[in-house]
């Protein structure tokens, strides 16, 4: 089969679970692609780093868990942001996953050209080292397990080695309590019993 075949181009002979080749589609442009993507609302978490250059922070929406034997998540980090060079090479990143009580936090992860961490009466350091913001509603510690290019971002997986959440059956783990910041449609967001459907 060429290159340029279509699907429709294959002859019964060929058995059906072969990979076929494609023409290359137009792609769609940076706002097209942003503007799809407005409404879909994403939870809200500051990764934090120090590789021995000192610490850094950035905000993230890109957070999901991918597996839980072994603990998994990834993210992805835009190489325009000044914190990826540091969180490339850290071996371990720390993961918080915040609440609209934290928006302070978010913001500071997302503005740029500030030092994130001059504040030194918001965060610590973990006894293995990782800087981290003790207000956050969860937060976990991981080890750099794979990291891959795609695009102008790297995508890393991460997997779990301590975490620190409100425990199962406490009032602030429900959403009503709690209320989990979301970004949606260029704005910040809070999830609680007000915003159940069903």
């Amino acid at each position: 089969m060429t290159a340029n075949a279509r699907p429709d181009d294959r002859s019964d002979d060929q058995p059906s679970g072969e990979l076929l080749a494609h023409t290359a589609s137009p792609t769609v442009t940076p706002d097209e692609f942003k503007a799809a993507f407005r409404n879909h609302p994403a939870g809200v978490a500051v990764i934090t780093a120090d590789a021995g250059d000192g610490p850094v922070a950035l905000t993230a929406t890109s957070v999901f868990s991918v597996s839980v034997a072994p603990p998994l998540l990834v993210f992805s980090v835009s190489e325009l942001s000044s914190s990826t060079p540091t969180i490339r090479k850290a071996d371990t990143v720390v993961v918080h996953l915040l609440g609209a009580d934290q928006l302070s936090i978010a913001k500071l992860g997302a503005t740029s050209g500030i030092d994130r961490f001059a504040d030194t009466s918001i965060w610590r350091r973990l006894p293995t080292g990782e800087p981290y913001f003790p207000a956050a509603h969860a937060w976990i510690r991981g080890r750099v397990v794979n990291k891959m290019e795609a695009g102008g971002s790297t995508v890393v997986a991460v997997q779990a080695l301590e975490t620190h959440a409100p425990p199962a059956g406490d009032p602030s783990a429900d959403a009503s309590s709690a209320e989990p910041l979301v970004y949606h449609n260029r704005t910040w967001h809070r999830l609680g019993d007000h915003s159940k459907i069903d």
